[in-house]
């Protein structure tokens, strides 16, 4: 057994990191020496097993066309056999560089300008540009938050789905940013909701692997065969293992006809993983186990810190306990801050780089977004500039 230290700081800042380069957080937050603690890129050194694998690959000396291997598409399959009890098949899976692109793709493919896509906010932002720079409109179907935890209101999203411009849903399972792991009950509601009316579920699961006991993820998919056959799945190894750089996905269709047609878009612009890629993703779905699960017991460790800390020395300060994810979503509303007020609250007393609530959509514009996959002593020195910053604040 390999014990991992995710205590460990490692500098970052001369590696061309888009969360770390003193550039951009110069440019984005005003500070080059801002704590970057924004966008979803761990600061964790990753699985011995992927290290060793990439080591190997680039010793080989030829990196020319990659493409999607039997051993690619096995490790996807055993990942969500042993993890999730979804039987898949090799057939089923699509690569892509990313969910970005795919979802991208998939807007292309599957509808016209002027049609309707639900998202349901706060949620991951890129959602509305992806669905508006296609020339399609956002049916938005907000969460309510009811006493600290977030819901789906299912009426409002009935009502929204029976447009008949409404042809997609975007399904953000577990939730970025609040957190939430979706319960069987809630996404068959959905389901049918969408079933009935001819909406196909888009379920973006890349945080579904971070998962903090006693939840579970649920693929969407592995509910029922009629969701499976009214679904695309994504999922990637990048937010698991920290591959974000690598640029990896893998989109899970079911459906022939579907995956056919999405297929055909892809196959015109000649996607395929790279060869570092595919060398990574096997390496991490068929060895990387151990270090993940180290890794969820470490982020556990850090989200308790942040909720006795805010407990007990900015209690004003409210935690959205996720559920999944290593993404908390803190609450300011009691300090009646406008946006821009917290932003440069953040930015200019505590020198902080947290992702600002309000660009989740509506509902987020009393909230910032704190990534805590980082060494301890990062977070507690982030933690305590966000105290001092609020000093004397009424």
């Amino acid at each position: 057994m390999t014990n991992y230290n995710f205590d460990e700081v490692i500098d970052r800042r001369e590696t061309d990191s888009k969360k770390w380069s003193k550039k951009h957080l110069q440019e984005k937050f005003g500070d080059e020496e801002s704590i970057p603690l924004w966008i979803a890129d761990m600061d964790f050194r990753v699985a011995q097993p992927i290290i060793e694998a990439l080591t190997e690959r680039a010793q080989h000396g030829i990196f020319g066309y990659g493409h999607k291997s039997d051993a690619f598409l096995e490790a996807v399959v055993n990942w969500n056999k042993k993890r999730n009890g979804w039987d898949i098949e090799k057939e089923w899976i699509l690569f892509t560089p990313g969910i970005i692109p795919s979802l991208n793709f998939i807007v292309e493919t599957f509808c016209n300008p002027g049609d309707k896509v639900i998202i349901q906010s706060p949620v991951y932002h890129p959602f509305v540009n992806i669905i508006t720079n296609n020339g399609c409109h956002i049916a938005n179907n907000p969460l309510i938050l009811n006493n600290g935890k977030y819901e789906m209101n299912f009426s409002e999203l009935e009502r929204i789905a029976q447009d008949s411009r409404t042809k997609l849903m975007f399904l953000c399972s577990p939730h970025n940013p609040v957190g939430r792991v979706w319960t069987s009950e809630e996404l068959r509601r959905l389901g049918e909701i969408c079933l009935d009316n001819d909406v196909l579920v888009v379920s973006d699961e890349i945080h579904s692997d971070l998962i903090y006991h006693p939840n579970r993820h649920i693929p969407f998919a592995k509910i029922s065969e009629e969701f499976m056959m009214n679904s695309i799945i994504c999922t990637s190894p990048s937010k698991t293992f920290n591959l974000a750089g690598l640029h990896i996905s893998d989109i899970i269709i079911p459906n022939e006809k579907l995956r056919r047609e999405l297929n055909h878009k892809l196959t015109t612009i000649d996607i395929d993983p790279g060869s570092f890629a595919s060398v990574a993703q096997i390496a991490a779905y068929n060895e990387g186990e151990e270090w993940l699960e180290q890794l969820i017991i470490y982020l556990q460790e850090n989200l308790d810190i942040i909720d006795n800390f805010l407990k007990d020395r900015i209690p004003r300060v409210k935690l959205i306990r996720p559920e999944a994810t290593y993404l908390a979503w803190l609450d300011f509303s009691d300090f009646h801050f406008t946006e821009m007020e917290l932003q440069q609250l953040m930015q200019k007393k505590a020198i902080v780089a947290l992702n600002d609530g309000y660009i989740f959509g509506n509902g987020g514009e009393y909230f910032q977004r704190i990534n805590f996959a980082c060494p301890r002593i990062i977070l507690q020195k982030a933690l305590e500039s966000i105290e001092m910053s609020l000093k004397g604040i009424n």
